[in-house]
């Protein structure tokens, strides 16, 4: 089947599906597809043009190809704006299945540790955009917070702020310092959140010209902070939040997507 695509660069060109394979589970796809059959339920809205599982897959393709919906469409043999609209509503009932701070922070306590960072999702913008400018990535993104576990699965992801926000700043808007010192839990951040008090602990500068009590505490936090990191490297690995196209209003409901996915194949 051919489906024709009119656009300034290619008015009237068609394009041809093919096939091709998505290296996520079939249970997840599986999973999502019963959440989207649950909310056609609630809305009584049992007639579509592709049925639960396809639209799940569907959805599932843009988040880890980040293809144009276009080409999806293509593939699946709807329309743009159909095929946008059900990615939108999937994207929404993920979003919804994302942990709170308050739920994500439930059965941990004193004695426990965790592990705070901040990234950038990047984004389309131009230089006048200066409120999301990173100055330590150079370049346009929406900041996001993570906490993760000693092993560095994700617990929680903030909502998106301006990429010129700083980490320290979005951590405390975010009630993420509070949070942990109200469970007495010890935070490892890096130099980024100098300043935070309360239970979180940053390395020390010119470690090298301090007692060795200082030295070993900054090996000691350089050995069990990177696994955070690995939280962000699992979130970036589905291919729409390495370069997001979207309104920047539509990335936090991104991330929160992916992390009730990557919650689905923990728990798999």
């Amino acid at each position: 089947m051919l489906i024709r695509l009119d656009t300034a660069d290619s008015p009237g060109a068609l394009l041809v599906p093919y096939p091709a394979t998505l290296d996520v589970s079939y249970e997840l796809v599986e999973h999502v597809s019963w959440l989207i059959y649950a909310r056609r339920r609630e809305l009584n809205s049992p007639w579509r043009r592709l049925d639960c599982f396809k639209q799940a897959l569907l959805t599932l393709a843009h988040l880890r190809k980040n293809e144009m919906f276009a080409q999806l469409a293509a593939s699946f043999g709807v329309s743009t704006t159909t095929a946008w609209r059900y990615v939108d509503e999937t994207l929404d009932v993920l979003a919804a299945w994302a942990p709170g701070l308050r739920e994500a922070l439930t059965g941990l306590g004193e004695g426990d540790h965790v592990i705070v960072d901040g990234t950038l999702i990047p984004i389309d913008r131009i230089a006048a955009d200066e409120l999301y400018y990173s100055m330590k990535h150079r370049r346009h993104g929406m900041n996001v917070q993570v906490i993760a576990r000693p092993d560095g699965t994700p617990l929680w992801f903030s909502r998106t702020t301006p990429g010129r926000t700083h980490d320290l700043t979005a951590a405390q808007a975010h009630g993420i310092v509070q949070a942990c010192l109200t469970r007495q839990l010890l935070v490892l951040a890096n130099r980024a959140y100098q300043g935070a008090g309360a239970t979180v602990r940053t390395p020390y500068y010119h470690h090298r010209e301090q007692t060795e009590h200082y030295q070993q505490f900054n090996r000691d936090h350089a050995r069990l902070r990177p696994p955070g990191e690995r939280a962000f490297t699992q979130l970036k690995s589905w291919r729409i939040l390495r370069r997001a196209r979207c309104s920047t209003r539509s990335i936090g409901t991104l991330v929160q997507a992916v992390h009730t996915l990557l919650t689905c194949s923990y728990s798999g």
